[in-house]
């Protein structure tokens, strides 16, 4: 296992290479608290979306497309800030993105109507960018198998979970406070990272490992990528991964505060009980891929997640079985997501390491990319249990097309073995 931070610091560099690497806990917590930014950034005001209707006079689609807002800030940010750390580093970019987030979360107090609003949630989603697509960076600048698998599980913990626990914290926040009152939250807690990552992180990119900041260079390198097709197989499966995520996440609210009258706190309750499920389902990977490959897991969660799809599906359309027969059902189809979650990330970014930043850049694009374009169409469907679990569905469903298409797991088994996790490159 080899590491880039044993090399010595160039003179006078202010964001200088440490000389030994920091331990791997300390580096999960800083690199965790800043990927959460980005899914409580996301989750956190989904509670008060029918309040927001109401106090800004708009309508459900018109709030449901401030979140879409936020997933395409958040896809176009790291198509820029991940070539922009593999260019000067990881630690300055992250910084400055961060503190975009908090000028837009404060900005946010201000907005007048809902088009304000979801200019404001597009820069948001740019400044988390950073954290999304930096971390992933710095992991693979790190760590090689199965130290970087076990990073990437605990990392993915945060990315799985922070989604379906941020509506929770969202919801009793509206006890005390009003919908822009999460915002002010945001801010704080996006201030406390700058002062975390002034402080405890260092640069773990040395300057001879960077790559030039230039427009050519940076589209040769994504052209590179795109010609992989077992990657760019990888990089579709995870967005269609996240996709259903982000569809259940964008329609719960309505689902079951609209459709089956809970209130704001029993909403966040029962959205919150699902993260149980995503992470037993993304800690149970690491004992799971002692006895069988990456590729065999991801395709394994994504036909399960598939199949508690359709049965939601079918529950929903017949009414069988009211508020338990969407919830069971949605239930697995977070186990199942939990389980597929981390492994089609790691498998991506283990075949380009040499340009960790804009490999992770493209990933985290099309994850979010592909979020933002998929939640609002249960909106457009009818914002009920009927209409999640037919999104839900076709976005697994296509996953597992291109899994069996482009990525051939079965390939993927007899390159790198049942045992290899993150392979140097």
């Amino acid at each position: 296992m080899t590491s880039r931070t044993d090399l010595p610091p160039a003179d006078g560099a202010a964001d200088v290479v440490p000389p030994s690497r920091p331990s791997m806990g300390r580096t999960a917590l800083v690199l965790g608290a800043f990927v959460a930014i980005g899914p409580l950034t996301i989750d956190m005001y989904l509670p008060a979306l029918p309040t927001i209707v109401t106090q800004l006079q708009t309508t459900e689609a018109a709030v449901q497309l401030t979140l879409t807002g936020t997933l395409v800030g958040l896809a176009l940010g790291q198509l820029v800030i991940g070539p922009l750390s593999d260019a000067l580093g990881r630690r300055r970019p992250l910084l400055a993105g961060t503190a975009l987030h908090v000028v837009a979360s404060l900005l946010v107090l201000l907005a007048p109507n809902i088009a304000v609003l979801g200019v404001l949630r597009v820069l948001q989603g740019v400044g988390t960018a950073a954290g999304a697509v930096i971390a992933l960076a710095i992991v693979r600048d790190l760590y090689e198998g199965r130290a970087a698998a076990t990073m990437l599980s605990r990392l993915f913990l945060v990315i799985g979970a922070a989604p379906v626990l941020a509506p929770t914290i969202g919801g009793e926040l509206l006890r005390f406070t009003s919908w822009r009152g999460i915002f002010v939250l945001l801010a704080v807690y996006g201030l406390a990272l700058l002062a975390v990552g002034a402080r405890a992180l260092r640069e773990t990119l040395p300057p001879e490992a960077r790559r030039p900041l230039r427009l050519g260079a940076t589209v040769r390198t994504y052209r590179g990528l795109l010609r992989d097709r077992t990657y760019l197989g990888l990089v579709l499966v995870a967005g269609l991964t996240m996709a259903a995520l982000f569809s259940y996440v964008a329609g719960a609210s309505f689902v079951y505060q609209g459709q089956f009258g809970l209130d704001q706190q029993q909403f966040g309750l029962l959205f919150g009980a699902g993260a149980f499920w995503l992470i037993a389902a993304t800690q149970l990977n690491p004992l799971v891929l002692r006895w069988a490959a990456p590729s065999q897991v991801l395709l394994a969660g994504t036909v399960a997640g598939l199949l508690a799809g359709v049965v939601l599906l079918v529950l929903a359309a017949t009414g069988t079985g009211g508020l338990a027969g969407v919830v069971a059902p949605l239930w697995v189809v977070l186990f199942a997501i939990g389980l597929a979650l981390p492994n089609a990330p790691a498998l991506a970014l283990s075949r380009h390491g040499e340009a960790a930043g804009a490999a992770a850049a493209l990933l985290g694009a099309v994850q979010f990319g592909v979020g933002a374009l998929v939640s609002p169409l249960v909106g457009l469907l009818g914002n009920d249990a009927r209409a999640m679990g037919l999104v839900i569905s076709c976005a697994l469903l296509l996953g597992t097309g291109v899994l069996v298409l482009l990525v051939r797991p079965w390939q993927l088994v007899a390159e790198t073995g049942p045992d290899v996790v993150i392979a140097a490159h």
